[in-house]
């Protein structure tokens, strides 16, 4: 069974190139960088960070034009999924 163990927000914006990958791939970097996993191992009883699963949600008005493969990049581990919605969060 899959338990919530850890919620993050972050933001990215691309003002100048109106890039939607880029604000989704700095959002993910905007929330990585406030997350303190210590001890989420010996909590969970884990071997490795590569058994943990991670749901990313975007949110974007062109939702179309995300390249999902190159947000998920940017999450150094885990069993990754990612799920893009019309609009801003």
């Amino acid at each position: 069974m899959r338990k919530k163990f850890i919620v993050e927000v972050g933001m990215g914006t691309d003002l100048h190139g109106q890039d939607v990958t880029k604000a989704g791939r700095k959002a993910v970097k905007d929330a990585i960088s406030r997350s303190c996993l210590c001890g989420l191992q010996e909590i969970l009883g884990l071997q490795h960070f590569d058994d943990v699963y991670i749901d990313l949600t975007i949110a974007s008005p062109l939702r179309e034009e995300v390249d999902q493969e190159a947000i998920l990049a940017e999450i150094p581990f885990g069993r990754k999924s990612i799920q893009v919605i019309e609009g801003g969060m």
